[in-house]
């Protein structure tokens, strides 16, 4: 079942697990185009894990058309001030749903990878999920301080843009806090690997392989 629905603050895609009853909740964080149907696709994905999925629109109504990365940047700019508090909202609801049992994990993209990071640093999250998250390193000093929860990293190794040495630093700073983690980076894969819509980027066994490791992460922390 999906809905248009609202939770805390801002509007996004709910989909529920056929499931009946409470189960654990996951945050499905879009890319910096917005709230479209790749991310509403990834979302119905982890409901048919059994998840109650939210994918938060973020851009509140607006969005960028794939490959317009002016709009893209103009429009990230615009709410990326607002988002971390956005999510909090949304975990906050989630946290108090019926049918959430609790448990919470939030996964994201680019844009989204880099706020997945950030929602951890204000609420306890139970698993964490980046896919090549854009700027993440402006979040190292807070994860420092505040990251206590499991996490799982996906990159590409011809990503221009993320900048050198930025994966090997995030790998280094989750061995100091001394949470689990797992930092993989996929070979001949770029930014937005798993991108399924966009033929320019998506690398079909990196997106797959990221996949089931990201199955088995949620199910191991949230189930």
């Amino acid at each position: 079942m999906t809905d248009l629905t609202q939770l805390g603050s801002v509007n996004g895609y709910l989909v529920k697990p056929a499931n009946p009853g409470p189960s654990a909740a996951v945050i499905v964080i879009q890319e910096w185009w917005g709230l479209d149907a790749q991310t509403k696709s990834i979302a119905e994905r982890f409901a048919k894990e059994g998840y109650l999925t939210f994918a938060p629109d973020l851009y509140h109504g607006e969005a960028a058309k794939l490959g317009d990365g002016d709009a893209a940047m103009s429009l990230m700019q615009k709410y990326a001030p607002r988002a971390p508090q956005a999510l909090a909202s949304v975990f906050d609801a989630l946290k108090k749903s019926p049918d959430c049992n609790g448990k919470i994990g939030s996964v994201g993209f680019c844009f989204g990878g880099h706020m997945s990071l950030r929602l951890s640093t204000l609420r306890s999250l139970d698993a964490i999920c980046t896919f090549y998250g854009g700027g993440m390193q402006q979040v190292f000093d807070e994860l420092r301080k505040h990251l206590n929860a499991p996490v799982l990293g996906f990159f590409g190794d011809e990503d221009l843009s993320i900048p050198a040495g930025t994966i090997a630093e995030f790998e280094r700073l989750l061995e100091e806090v001394g949470v689990e983690h797992e930092v993989i980076t996929y070979p001949n894969s770029g930014h937005a690997f798993f991108r399924a819509n966009d033929p320019s980027v998506y690398k079909p066994e990196a997106a797959q392989d990221a996949w089931e490791k990201a199955k088995h992460f949620f199910k191991k922390h949230l189930d």
